[in-house]
This record gives structure tokens, C-alpha cells and sequence, in this order.
């Protein structure tokens, strides 16, 4: 399901942030939220207040397209998506080359508590070297990844319901990660085509030494002083993959305290482009 709503925020045009590059604090406001689903006032840092312009159940049978056509000096108009959970906001931003907000403005519209919440902002720009349409992201806490692969998904599905699309479509996407192509299938479904995985150590890229055809495949990776077994692949942007520590038993993932694991993966000296891991 997708959720339309509308915020205000000062809209500027960043110059492009790197993966890795630190982001310098703003003094800017805080943004002011308008949710079309929201049925009580809550203030707090960002002061989130109801819309009369739908009920919950207008807002399930509106078209996105339709919220999003609505133009205000100053107001950011949204969509929330998600693909297997993980939740984006998803912006229309085909009139600019540049992203309407800032990365720092984006960490504050991720914030669970304090903002709308979820895993990134995606905006959907003009096509460049002959594509379609572009897709930049900026994650939770204010870098860009080069693509997300349920991200593309969602990014695919927003521009059926902004171009009015129907049956089965296809379309180029320029990403940081190099050309994708999404396909809306007869059922509504999106389908992509994430290429061939890479796995030479060199261009996942990690400092892991190859092990097996200048791959690194079930290597031993020290994390707090504990082995665990990894692969390292790239679709685009680096993902560790692991299935256990070294001797032990299968993995339990219930049992893992990912907020406090995870970080310690995405940030390990031996991923200079930090990397995702499950």
C-alpha cells in the first residue's frame, strides 16, 4: 500500500554527496509534517499535524498521481513505499536534476520517532545519458548508496502511478551502480534484472584477500574478536554475506543483536566502501 502526504520543508538543490563523505550540521528548521492519515495532532521537534484533505480511506483509494499533481509553494509532496519491509519515501522529482532535499534533511524525514521514518528518501529525476528516468537515494543516516535492489522495485512502482501506466511496461533507469531496467509485469508486480553478480575482491571492493578465482568465498572475518565465515559479492553496491562464525553451529539471526553487529560489518576496515551484510 502506498501512503500520500505532503511536507514542508525548505527546498533547496545540494551539490551530490559521496558514500563515505561526512555531513556537516544545518541550522535549517525543522521540517512540519502533514500526513493525509494521520487522525491527531502531536507535537514534538517535528510538529506532525492532521490533514482534513482525506480519511485513512480515502487515502487507500486516491492515486498517489493525484496527491502528487497538487502544487504549493514550499511543500514537499511524498509517497511511502515498501518492498519486503524495507520502507522509503519516494519523491517525484522529475522537474530537477538535483534532489529537493539535503542528506541532512533527509536523516531527520527517516527518523522513526521524530520524522516520517523509513530506510531512505528515493527520487525519481529526469533520464540522462538516454535513460528514462534516474533514481538517487539517500539512506537514514544521509549517505547515497549507488542502488538499492527493493528500492529500484518501489522506485518502479511510483513511476507507473506518476505516468499512469497500465499492463505490462518496461523502462531505462540510470542508478550510481550503472543502467537498470525494471519491468511492471501483468499482475502489477515489478521485476529487475540485477545483472550478473561480481565477485573478483577487487570490485565488490574488499581488502579480504581472494581465496577461490580472486573471489573471497567463505573467508574468515574478525569481527570483535569473533570469526565468522563470509562471501563477499556486489550487485551494485557490496553485500557480505554469512551464514556463522567459524565452528560454530547454524546461524540463529533472533538470537544476534543487529543493531549493535551490524554497524561493526558495515563499517569493518576491510569494506572501504562500507557494505551491506546478511
Amino acid at each position: 500500500m502506498a501512503i500520500a502526504a505532503a511536507i514542508t520543508v525548505p527546498l533547496t538543490s545540494p551539490t551530490r554527496q559521496s558514500l563515505t563523505s561526512s555531513l556537516p550540521h544545518q541550522s535549517s528548521p525543522s521540517p512540519i509534517l502533514k500526513f493525509t492519515s494521520l487522525t491527531k495532532t502531536v507535537t514534538s521537534r517535528l510538529r506532525l499535524a492532521a490533514a482534513s484533505l482525506m480519511t485513512v480511506g480515502a487515502a487507500e483509494k486516491a492515486s498517489p498521481a493525484s496527491f502528487l499533481d497538487r502544487k504549493e509553494a514550499g511543500i514537499l509532496h511524498f509517497v511511502k513505499y515498501h518492498g519486503l519491509g524495507n520502507d522509503f519515501i519516494l519523491v517525484d522529482n522529475r522537474d530537477s536534476s538535483e534532489p529537493k532535499v539535503t542528506p541532512e534533511q533527509a536523516v531527520r524525514l527517516c527518523d522513526r520517532n521524530f520524522g516520517i521514518g523509513a530506510d531512505g528518501v528515493i527520487f525519481a529525476l529526469p533520464g540522462i545519458n538516454g535513460t528514462d528516468y534516474t533514481m538517487r537515494i539517500f539512506n537514514s543516516d544521509g549517505s547515497e548508496p549507488e542502488m538499492c535492489g527493493n528500492g529500484v522495485r518501489c522506485f518502479a512502482r511510483f513511476i507507473t502511478e506518476l505516468e499512469n501506466l497500465h499492463g505490462n511496461q518496461r523502462f531505462t533507469v540510470h542508478t550510481g551502480a550503472g543502467l537498470i531496467v525494471p519491468e511492471i509485469v501483468d499482475d502489477g508486480k515489478v521485476r529487475v534484472d540485477m545483472g550478473e553478480p561480481i565477485l573478483k575482491a577487487s570490485d565488490v571492493p574488499t581488502k579480504l584477500a581472494p581465496n577461490k578465482d580472486h573471489s573471497v568465498v567463505k573467508a574468515g572475518l574478525d569481527v570483535d574478536g569473533v570469526t565468522w565465515n563470509v562471501t563477499c559479492v556486489s550487485m551494485g553496491n557490496p553485500h557480505c554475506i554469512t551464514f556463522g562464525t567459524e565452528g560454530g553451529q547454524d546461524l540463529q539471526v533472533d538470537e544476534l543483536n543487529l543493531a549493535e553487529i551490524g554497524p561493526k560489518f558495515e563499517h569493518h576496515e576491510v569494506f572501504p566502501a562500507r557494505t551491506n551484510t546478511g
